[in-house]
């Protein structure tokens, strides 16, 4: 019955759906007040039905009932509970009712935040995620549900991909997804601005702490998933270039222009055509990761669909979405008023070279990605586009975006003079180059590309750094009033600069100094490497809830100082007999250790991987800096007053109706 529930709540939540996304635009459209108050009860409902649907699927899981064929294909009797929970959303039907649900969630959170907004775009924009919910809900109810049963039921399941057995993957999914979808919430009010051709500084200011919160949220996902595949596959990789995570990397890279383009557009009224085209293109490629990953067409750990009916559906739905979109683009974008001037040397124009250059640099990621699909597609052959290609094309449109992170914020809105600033710049420009060119002396000799990338990062932290000298020089009080005095907006800004040299202080020093050997040991063999001595113990045998292993014991020496002991492990996994590798990691603030089991070769001797990886652990501290920068800017004093005071306005003006 519970599975029959969850169906049935799935076909209630699309027929709210409907009623979400067309009534409420009509209503807008006609100035119907009766028709526009529909659009936040159905999102209600909406909300309620897909959750129920969400809670039923779950506990189908967790009850074991292998009577539903996507329980049976993707759990396990023995499997831990946690990871039938987070087997929910572990397979391809799972994640679209996930999904689905963060989109209702997120309307909801509009619903309730957006009561200060006027009655016509609080409509439009409910109304236009409403009508996202349909394609999804349809997708589901049509090509992927998540209840069908098996007719007899089986015994047993055939396990959850164990790559996906893991704590990260309890909350890696979640964040993305919280990103991917958020999106559609600037999505909504740019295409609600379109249809109401109102497009202000107020739209800018309503839309851009959603952007700014689905940003966040996406780029805790994208570092969890990092930090997954770092320590979970077994290699020490931390980004691979896999399509996979590009998919999730493109929205990253436009809705970072879309958060600067939006800054314009609030603060002098510039930008509006950009900004809207920006929210429609990060939008766009939220849902063409979901076609990417969910279609089957890519070859992929995290990849489970393979029926391209599926992809077909998906594929519609985007050409629907995109072009409808890009149409309603083209038809008011030539009416919309440009806004305030400003010089070749300003801050505006600032932003707009590095927005520009960011488009440039997703735009390869997005070659890379998809070449290889239209080459299999019109049969002339496979190919491959790894590192190599991404690294080449990719360096050197972003190191102008990192150097323009610097200057970005120290130049005045309007116009600024080239000669002041570069005099203002002049030692801190001196000192980055300075240090960059020595600083690699100390690690492992001279390389090029890392000087390149600590001069960026230090260059980052220079500027972030005379940011905060010339806003609080002409400040009154001691230093530490001032700087409590300074907006949070200021403070998000700098903490996310700082988080962003950070990742390019790891990835710059990681990349150019991590250290690698593999290795046939016995018990009592040792290793020498980057100034640390692996003595390996052995292995053993140890049975986990679903897997056998041999568990390793590696000690890790500096000098006459044992500084850890990691323990990797060669698990095989009971019901799916897939043989995984889990990796003994000592972590550091300056480096990692880490030693991975490769395969047997005697009762006794083991193929072993040592890795040495410096600054590491970098990458994944400064994406929780960009997230907690993304955080205060959201948080802002002038959002909260704004908010406030509308919702006082609000207030006001139905107690006087009623």
């Amino acid at each position: 019955m519970i599975p029959e529930l969850g169906h049935f709540a799935l076909i209630v939540a699309l027929l709210l759906a409907l009623v979400q996304g067309v009534l409420p635009l009509v209503g807008a459209h006609r100035g119907n007040a009766t028709l526009m108050a529909v659009a936040r009860p159905a999102a209600h409902g909406q909300f309620v039905f897909v959750a129920l649907a969400f809670a039923a699927l779950a506990y189908s899981f967790l009850t074991n009932d292998f009577s539903v064929e996507n329980v049976a294909r993707n759990s396990y009797s023995r499997l831990p509970e946690v990871y039938r929970f987070t087997a929910t959303w572990g397979s391809h039907e799972g994640s679209l009712l996930l999904w689905t649900l963060i989109l209702a969630f997120w309307t909801v959170a509009v619903t309730v935040f957006s009561r200060h907004l006027p009655q016509d775009m609080a409509a439009r924009v409910i109304g236009v995620m409403g009508l996202v919910s349909v394609g999804f809900l349809a997708f589901m109810l049509f090509t992927s549900n998540p209840f069908l049963r098996l007719l007899p039921p089986v015994p047993e399941g055939n396990d959850m991909n164990p790559l996906l057995q893991d704590p990260g993957m309890v909350i890696h999914p979640p964040m993305l997804y919280m990103g991917y979808v958020g999106f559609s919430v600037a999505f909504a009010f740019a295409i609600a601005a379109l249809l109401s051709g109102k497009l202000d500084a107020a739209w800018a200011r309503w839309s851009r702490p959603w952007t700014t919160v689905a940003w966040l949220f996406l780029t805790l996902g994208i570092a969890l998933g990092s930090w997954w595949a770092y320590y979970e596959l077994g290699w020490g990789g931390w980004w691979f270039w896999d399509p996979t995570e590009n998919a999730s990397f493109m929205p990253w890279l436009a809705g970072t222009a879309l958060i600067h383009s939006l800054a314009v557009t609030e603060k002098r009224g510039a930008f509006k055509s950009w900004t809207v085209l920006l929210a429609i293109t990060t939008f766009s490629l939220s849902l063409l990761g979901t076609f990417l990953v969910r279609s089957g067409v890519l070859s992929s750990v995290h990849a489970f669909a393979t029926d391209p009916g599926r992809g077909v559906f998906i594929l519609a739905f985007l050409a629907i979405v995109i072009g409808g979109s890009l149409l309603l683009y083209a038809w008011r974008a030539p009416h919309l008023m440009t806004g305030g001037g400003f010089t070749w040397f300003s801050r505006e124009a600032l932003l707009l070279a590095n927005n520009v250059l960011l488009m440039a640099a997703m735009a390869t990621v997005l070659l890379g990605t998809l070449y290889p699909l239209f080459m299999d597609a019109l049969g002339l052959g496979k190919i491959s586009v790894g590192p190599p290609y991404f690294n080449a094309v990719f360096i050197p449109l972003i190191a102008p975006v990192l150097f323009l992170t610097a200057v970005g914020p120290l130049t005045r809105w309007k116009g600024d003079s080239l000669p002041s600033l570069a005099l203002r710049l002049k030692w801190a420009f001196a000192v980055a180059l300075a240090v960059a060119a020595l600083l690699p002396l100390t690690l492992d000799g001279m390389k090029p590309w890392a000087s390149l990338g600590l001069f960026l990062a230090l260059w980052i932290l220079f500027g972030v750094a005379m940011g905060f000298v010339e806003r609080l020089k002409h400040a009154q009080g001691g230093w530490a009033a001032r700087l409590a005095g300074l907006p949070r907006a200021f403070w998000g800004m700098q903490i996310a600069h700082t988080g962003l040299a950070v990742v390019v202080i790891g990835a710059t020093v990681v990349s150019n100094y991590e250290a690698q050997r593999d290795v046939r040991m016995a018990a009592g063999d040792h290793v020498d490497l980057a100034g640390y001595r692996f003595l390996f113990m052995g292995a053993e045998p140890r049975e986990g809830p679903n897997y056998s292993a041999m568990r390793g014991t590696m000690e890790v020496w500096r000098g006459e100082r044992k500084v850890a002991v990691v323990h990797p492990e060669k698990r095989k996994y009971h019901a799916s007999g897939m043989v995984m590798t889990e990796a003994g990691i000592d972590y550091g603030v300056f480096r990692d250790v880490y030693v991975s089991l490769g395969e047997p070769l005697d009762e006794t001797t083991w193929v072993v991987q040592v890795y040495y990886k410096p600054f590491v652990g970098w990458l994944w501290g400064g994406a929780a800096l960009l997230a907690l920068g993304g955080a205060l800017a959201a948080s802002d004093r002038r959002y909260r007053i704004a908010l406030r005071r509308e919702m006082r306005t609000a207030g006001v003006a139905e107690g006087a109706r009623a």
